[in-house]
């Protein structure tokens, strides 16, 4: 990592450190004027981003990724933040034409057949996508939290995306499932009726089911593959300076 990746990631640490979530989105949207964008898949997590960027009113950009194959609960949780906080996250869907190949050649659901065929639908469907939205941004915010998956463990909460050529930051690794909780009741956040049903954590409808007494929060992420990772490729391990 070069000095100014370990300059900037310094910067952030040290003016976020002490910070609660609020003041340090508000921090980072002023620090990367323009260019800071927060990706929200609509669970729970991101749903407390949300609410802090809407609430505030903080000029930070925010979308979502729709694959095309996502829960029409998914759906109706959009019109509810819409109807709420009267604006929209805008939206990334995948290229028609990449879509169309994979669906002609492989069939619709190509995905249950291999890991290969699944990382394949999902780099169409997300990976995609997602560097279109990220590109000509500085600082990309998500809502990981360590303890949802044992890869997610051991990330620290700046990180430096090669990939993408810019600082990610998570600014709730260190919450539990139980504080994510807590502030949705205590500030009543629109959250999926499907984390009530069992979900842990939701994506693509074919590919999500809920989960069962004491099962990993992403055991019903791709339940039908063994040792895969859980992970889709939108969020790889990155060059990364632990925070003391």
């Amino acid at each position: 990592m070069g000095p100014n990746k370990e300059q900037l990631i310094a910067e952030i640490l040290d003016q976020t450190q002490n910070q609660d979530i609020s003041a340090t989105l508000q921090w980072l949207a002023l620090r990367f004027a323009g260019k800071t964008v927060f990706s929200s898949s609509l669970g729970l997590e991101d749903q407390v981003i949300s609410h802090l960027i809407y609430d505030n009113e903080l000029p930070i950009d925010q979308f979502t990724l729709d694959t095309g194959r996502l829960f029409s609960e998914t759906y109706a949780l959009m019109e509810r933040m819409q109807a709420k906080y009267g604006r929209r996250i805008k939206v990334y869907f995948p290229q028609h034409d990449a879509v169309e190949q994979l669906v002609n050649e492989k069939g619709p659901n190509s995905f249950y057949s291999s890991v290969e065929n699944r990382k394949a639908c999902c780099h169409i469907r997300k990976v995609e996508p997602l560097d279109r939205a990220l590109e000509g941004k500085a600082c990309w915010i998500t809502g990981i939290r360590a303890d949802q998956s044992a890869g997610r463990s051991n990330l620290s909460m700046v990180e430096w995306d090669d990939a993408h050529g810019l600082v990610k930051v998570h600014p709730l690794l260190y919450w539990t499932l139980d504080e994510v909780k807590d502030f949705i009741a205590i500030h009543q956040v629109s959250y999926n009726p499907l984390h009530d049903r069992g979900f842990g954590s939701i994506g693509c409808a074919p590919c999500t089911r809920a989960i069962r007494p004491g099962e990993d929060i992403r055991a019903g992420r791709w339940w039908w593959e063994q040792n895969s990772g859980k992970e889709c490729g939108l969020h790889v391990q990155q060059e990364r300076i632990n925070q003391a």
